[in-house]
């Protein structure tokens, strides 16, 4: 499934989501969810709902996110994985190279110490066909 942001809000992304404000917020179109696990990831768990699998071990992968956006570095886009370890270096790593809307849904798929995360949430997912 692939969904992308159209619209764009006046209010300033936060560096952190909640998997329930992303799913709200991609629903509206506010912004578009990236799941930056593995493909192995995604068939064993499902991709969060209106998420684009988008895996930083493709070398292709900054020229995939590129056309995600439509080449608008400046729309806002959430970073999941499974518990956020990765999200939080690929976040940093992206405003690095001028994305400017870039947020950590830290929890990810998984869950970690600090929230349940998508799956545990009980929020909806789908299949992920290659």
């Amino acid at each position: 499934m692939t969904m992308t942001a159209e619209k764009t809000s006046n209010v300033p992304l936060p560096d952190i989501l909640s998997a329930e404000k992303a799913l709200e917020m991609s629903q509206a179109g506010e912004l578009t969810i990236i799941d930056v696990r593995t493909p192995m990831e995604w068939m064993r768990s499902g991709v969060a709902q209106g998420a684009l699998t988008i895996t930083p071990q493709n070398p292709a992968f900054m020229s995939e996110l590129s056309d995600a956006v439509g080449g608008d570095m400046s729309k806002p886009i959430a970073l999941i994985c499974a518990t956020g370890q990765r999200t939080a270096k690929i976040t940093s790593f992206l405003r690095e190279q001028g994305y400017s809307a870039v947020a950590d849904i830290s929890e990810g798929m998984m869950g970690n110490f600090s929230a349940k995360g998508w799956l545990r949430k009980k929020l909806p997912t789908v299949q992920y066909s290659a």
